[in-house]
């Protein structure tokens, strides 16, 4: 007979969400220039965020993007994407925090980190 089973912690979440941010970043037009597509987007940013392997970046690292250039930017990764459309998504997602009317409680947020 096996014995007791040592019971797992239970992962908790560490990431912070935010649906209005989320909401705040798809009212923008895609980030691309020159690109008018629709529907609108979040798109998160993985580079720099600290996420690892198969976890999604806290929502204040996000950039609008159309489906299609969404979609691009899975298929080609974030470095290729930032290559091929000149934007510098990292700063991109900064500024959305900024704007953001949670602006204050991702300050607060990242300070605790």
């Amino acid at each position: 007979m096996l014995p007791a089973r040592i019971p797992k912690p239970r992962k908790r979440s560490s990431r912070w969400r935010s649906p209005s941010h989320c909401t705040f970043v798809r009212s923008h037009e895609c980030c691309v220039p020159n690109c008018d597509g629709r529907p609108i987007e979040v798109a998160h940013i993985r580079k720099g965020s600290g996420a690892g392997m198969g976890q999604k970046p806290d929502d204040w690292n996000t950039i609008s993007l159309c489906r299609d250039c969404h979609a691009t930017q899975h298929r080609l990764g974030e470095d290729s994407f930032a290559k091929l459309t000149g934007i510098d998504m990292q700063a991109l997602a900064a500024e959305f925090a900024k704007a953001s009317p949670k602006a204050m409680e991702i300050k607060r947020e990242k300070e605790s980190r």
